[in-house]
């Protein structure tokens, strides 16, 4: 059950004080009969219209974000651009799974299904992430080994990474964890300091054929894939 006003809010992309106007002026059916309280509750049978247009039920949405460097990872901050802006979607209930940093490129995903949402970004079920790293310095001959191996820190100890060596002061690096500055950290603890990261898959998502900034809708196929992980 939902309120009228917030139900036509979540779905048309209307502030809740113009679903409230909206309502008051009579503009509102529900199930044939013209409302005007916008207390009046609303189940997912019900049958809703708005200045003669049918209102769909809030729907479950999944997006894949290339985001760019400079977008803040949250719902709401008052001197940062946010990634949620650049999500199309009249749905104010998306929020992103897991984060990035807001100097840190690449794939997040952004969906109101909760359920997946607190599955993937959970810490028991080890979805990989894997991220192409430059660094200020050149990587030590033993930066697989050291970077493979379980690394100790004062909040938790990763499961090991997959490491793969692109030049001398660039890899990529696939880890299960997701903690807070995890790849700077575990970089930085072998010396070398991060200066480009862009995270290029997620569990089997990736940015193939993506730009920063471009963002889509996922598949049936891509959705089904991403419930088995």
């Amino acid at each position: 059950m939902m309120r009228l006003d917030k139900y036509l809010s979540e779905n048309t992309g209307m502030s809740r004080e113009n679903s409230r106007k909206t309502i008051r002026n009579g503009k509102v059916v529900l199930n044939g009969e013209i409302i005007k309280d916008p207390g009046r509750h609303v189940n997912d049978t019900d049958i809703v219209i708005c200045d003669g247009k049918t209102i769909a039920a809030s729907s479950l949405e999944y997006w894949i974000l290339y985001k760019p460097a400079g977008y803040l990872t949250a719902r709401s901050d008052p001197e940062k651009s946010l990634v949620m802006s650049l999500i199309p979607s009249v749905k104010k209930d998306l929020s992103p799974v897991g984060r990035l940093d807001e100097d840190t490129e690449g794939l997040l995903l952004i969906t109101n299904d909760g359920m997946l949402n607190h599955k993937l970004a959970g810490p028991k079920f080890h979805v990989p992430k894997k991220y192409y790293v430059e660094c200020g310095q050149p990587l030590p001959d033993d930066a697989g080994e050291l970077l493979e191996a379980p690394m100790n820190f004062k909040d938790f100890t990763t499961a090991g990474a997959v490491y793969e060596k692109l030049s001398d002061t660039s890899c990529f690096l696939t880890i299960t964890e997701g903690k807070y500055h995890q790849v700077k950290r575990m970089m930085a603890k072998i010396g070398c300091e991060v200066t480009y990261l862009r995270r290029e898959t997620f569990g089997s998502l990736t940015l193939s054929g993506m730009e920063p900034g471009e963002c889509r809708l996922l598949t049936e196929e891509e959705i089904r894939e991403l419930k088995k992980e």
